[in-house]
């Protein structure tokens, strides 16, 4: 048991149920009522009504130290020190108001070398399995051997609590809901959501800030490997809901990590020791890795379960597009353990496009590669953010904005500089529309995009014949095997051309504007559309 006291708190560390194992966990969680054990042998529980990230609600500590390091601006909202310190007292005083508290002590990050010992410290047995799946626990073979834990970083969920009227006034945020965190305390935070993704991507945070001081480049990405060639890595950096987590879950390739990385000039290694893959439409025949890794100890969030036999229905909406799953990454078959790989042969951006006008597959130049990296264009995707209903265009850059506590400029020149040492090829795969824009065209079917992503890793696409698209300038493969030709090129796919080209221009309009609130080079930013 561990000793001493959380935060600085009166709160001692001897009331918290520390690293209990797997089974106690669910144990717990369904004796306190937290949720039910479905079919399959998985957790499922609710997240209440915030059934996906709040990053309206996010705050960053402003201290002097870390001030000139910061993205300041929407993604990166100020507090005062004196607002944090009260969040932390506000948090502290609910959690030692509870009965009994649980509580996580493990790794985030694979690579002995470049890893952070966090503590999670919550009042709901779900969310410590929830911290055990998702990051790497003490003791165990992801961990590597002879592993000695250190405490670096603090998460303090408290997210039942939500702030009062008062309380958000005197502490100077808009919502009762709040995470936040800061850097020089190394602490989170988390009010008013029981949204689990939140203990996650503040760590992801947290990497995103420490990685870059140490010569690492974070990374918004899932990694595979080749299983007969271990010098064959893969890249799929996306948002949530492009396709990280299922392009990843490769039967043919090993998987390295669903989702975080870090790119040290050792190779690259997961952040994290677990996956969280969106399981809405999931089924056995498309996603049989993710389908089989659903089981005792994994846990699902805000999926529908029949009342009387208990089996989930994937397909349902009914609390939210955001359902969840997440489990072990051992839970993979023949994934690494350690979750590390050499040096990436091939990076994949990945973007679900709303507009129904990006190629499905195009090689990018260096100055491309920057440029549509720097911008992250993808469409969010309906659930994964609070108020979030349907899909909706965004930039967001590096793939991965609300994650991103320093200028974009800082990862994508560690990008580029990686890219051209290594010589990686780097690819835009487009997994949203076709035929049209969202409500009127469809998505790219499934079995497409793996043989589009087939090609790219066998190496057979980088030898391809291209042609280069007149407003994106992008470099589209003539053919692909088990592709139809016409599918390649977007405007084919169009019932009325000329209103593809009303939307590509609107598209292309979008990048520029959006392009404008960036540092780049002339070069990079020459590499945009055309429009």
């Amino acid at each position: 048991m561990s000793t001493g006291a959380i935060a600085d708190s009166k709160l001692s560390l001897s009331r918290v149920q520390m690293n209990l194992a797997p089974a106690r966990l669910v144990e717990l969680a369904l004796a306190r009522g937290e949720g039910m054990l479905a079919s399959n042998g998985a957790l499922v529980c609710r997240t209440g009504d915030r059934t996906g990230r709040s990053p309206k609600d996010k705050y960053l500590e402003d201290t002097p130290g870390i001030h000139d390091k910061i993205w300041w601006g929407s993604v990166n909202q100020p507090l005062s020190p004196e607002a944090f310190e009260a969040a932390v007292q506000i948090a502290n005083e609910h959690l030692a108001s509870q009965e009994a508290l649980f509580g996580f002590e493990g790794f985030v990050g694979a690579d002995p070398a470049h890893r952070l010992g966090v503590r999670v410290v919550a009042e709901q047995a779900w969310h410590i399995l929830f911290a055990r799946t998702l990051f790497i626990p003490q003791g165990s073979p992801a961990a590597g051997p002879g592993a000695v834990w250190k405490h670096d970083w603090t998460v303090l969920n408290a997210g039942r609590r939500r702030l009062t009227a008062e309380e958000q006034s005197r502490l100077g945020v808009k919502s009762p809901i709040l995470i936040a965190q800061s850097l020089e305390r190394r602490m989170v935070v988390i009010l008013g959501t029981e949204y689990a993704g939140e203990i996650k991507k503040s760590l992801f945070y947290a990497m995103n800030f420490d990685m870059p001081e140490v010569g690492v480049f974070p990374m918004h990405c899932s990694a595979n490997v080749d299983k007969k060639d271990a010098s064959n890595v893969a890249l799929f950096f996306g948002l949530s809901g492009t396709g990280k987590t299922t392009l990843s879950a490769d039967p043919n390739r090993a998987l390295i990590g669903d989702d975080e990385h870090g790119w040290s000039d050792r190779g690259v290694f997961n952040f994290e020791g677990g996956c969280y893959a969106k399981c809405i439409k999931l089924s056995q025949e498309g996603e049989p890795q993710i389908w089989n890794a659903i089981k005792f100890g994994s846990v699902l969030e805000n999926v529908d379960v029949d009342p009387q036999t208990r089996v989930p229905d994937y397909d349902s909406a009914r609390y939210t597009e955001n359902t969840r799953a997440t489990y072990p990454i051992d839970y993979i078959d023949g994934a690494v353990i350690p979750s590390v790989g050499g040096h990436p042969k091939n990076v994949i951006f990945l973007t679900a496009d709303a507009f129904g006008v990006v190629p499905p597959v195009s090689k990018l130049t260096p100055e491309q590669a920057m440029y549509y990296f720097i911008n992250g264009y993808t469409s969010k995707l309906a659930g994964t953010e609070a108020g979030v209903t349907e899909p909706q265009p965004n930039f967001s850059a590096c793939f991965g904005g609300p994650f991103l506590p320093r200028p974009p400029r800082v990862y994508a020149d560690m990008l580029a500089e990686r890219v051209a040492k290594h010589g990686a090829n780097v690819w835009l795969l487009n997994t949203g529309w076709t035929g049209g824009p969202y409500g009127v065209g469809s998505r790219f079917k499934l079995a497409y995009t793996r043989a589009m992503v087939t090609a790219i890793l066998n190496g057979s696409l980088a030898k391809a014949e291209f042609e280069a698209d007149p407003v994106f300038g992008l470099a589209v493969p003539k053919a692909v095997p088990g592709v139809p030709a016409e599918v390649l090129n977007p405007r084919n796919t169009w019932k009325d051309p000329a209103a593809y080209d009303a939307q590509a221009k609107k598209l292309a309009a979008l990048f520029r504007e959006n392009d404008k609130k960036f540092d780049m080079p002339e070069a990079v930013r020459a590499a945009g559309p055309r429009g």
